[in-house]
């Protein structure tokens, strides 16, 4: 494998077919390697796979991380070594694959109003069990009052886009795709969507303060 400059990489990632070509194969294999380590080494949760099965997720991933670098050399500023920039585009391109694998099976038709989420997250609060009956009992008509409100204040798309966000943890990323925007207008909602959910919570005297006394462990 040829070793090259910043420039030579520059120069070669887009000279003639032949020089392209060669240079293209050269930061695909790094790649590989470089995807390969981070799978293998720094994923606790692909210690499943076996050495075979990692490397094929690596070369497969290897072809977009490549595409992914070519269609961003013009955002190289040379402050690091250029394989180095190369290797970290990798390792994102990497990241977002697993994410999406793991949320492959994720539906918003299953976010529904059926207010039985918030209460069951809320049996066991920060792992620990509520010191008296009385506390649990507020907790309880708490978490009760919010469920409702998520309910009946917010428009189907905002509940949908905040208990995804905030309870099930779905990236930005994902969500955007699924719900067919993008992560501005993504933002906008779930802002919408927190501001309504406090202003109904405070009429009703309960306060993001109160909420966090309440539920601290």
């Amino acid at each position: 494998m040829v070793e090259r400059t910043n420039e030579q990489w520059l120069a070669e990632l887009v000279g003639s077919p032949d020089i392209q070509a060669l240079a293209i194969e050269d930061l695909r294999q790094r790649l590989q390697r470089g995807i390969f380590y981070y799978l293998s080494r720094e994923r606790s949760d692909l210690t499943h796979l076996s050495n075979q099965e990692i490397t094929q997720m690596a070369e497969d991933l290897a072809q977009d991380a490549t595409l992914r670098v070519i269609e961003n050399l013009n955002s190289f500023r040379g402050d690091s070594r250029f394989t180095t920039w190369a290797t970290k585009i990798a390792v994102r391109v990497a990241i977002s694959d697993l994410r999406r694998a793991r949320y492959k099976d994720f539906s918003l038709d299953d976010l529904t109003a059926d207010g039985d989420l918030l209460p069951a997250t809320a049996a066991n609060v920060n792992g620990t069990v509520p010191p008296n009956p009385e506390e649990a009992t507020e907790r309880s008509d708490v978490m009760t009052k919010i469920s409702r409100a998520l309910e009946e204040v917010l428009t189907e798309r905002q509940y949908q886009a905040l208990v995804a966000v905030a309870l099930q943890g779905v990236p930005l990323e994902i969500l955007a795709e699924r719900m067919g925007t993008n992560r501005n207008a993504l933002y906008k909602l779930l802002h919408d969507a927190r501001r309504k959910l406090r202003t109904h919570l405070e009429s009703q005297g309960i306060s993001t303060n109160y909420m966090l006394n309440l539920f601290q462990d």
